[in-house]
């Protein structure tokens, strides 16, 4: 767990993050607040707090005396809201620092060709040493 955010939102994002990867399907069942609760050593209201932020969000549904399942188009909406959420949390001050720089639009497109290519490269250096 991360300290400096609440916990409920740590739990919502691991459930997101077992959803995006595939681990949690639509209709699958998601563990009950008290399983989060033991396995994360909370209060189970922390955990149910967290889970209720994802049904809120359409994102989980809970079937009445059986527990939460993942609501179909979950993924979508969760890919949509992290889209957005990468624009305004990454995107808008990147251009925001490359424009106080003197970074024109061409350049800071060359600048992330070149890291892309370059952290590749690593990623492929990498895997190789697993593989020997």
């Amino acid at each position: 767990m991360d300290e400096g955010r609440p916990i409920f939102q740590q739990i919502a994002e691991r459930v997101e993050n077992d959803i995006l990867s595939g681990a949690l399907s639509e209709e699958a069942q998601v563990p009950s607040t008290n399983e989060f609760a033991m396995y994360y050593r909370i209060n189970p209201a922390t955990a149910g707090k967290g889970v209720n932020l994802l049904v809120e969000q359409g994102i989980l549904y809970k079937r009445r005396g059986i527990g939460m399942f993942v609501a179909t188009g979950a993924r979508d909406r969760i890919t949509t809201r992290r889209r957005e959420l990468f624009v305004l949390e990454y995107i808008a001050p990147m251009l925001a620092e490359a424009a106080s720089l003197g970074i024109t639009p061409d350049h800071l497109t060359q600048l992330m060709k070149t890291q892309l290519i370059d952290t590749q490269l690593i990623d492929n250096q990498l895997s190789e040493k697993e593989t020997r």
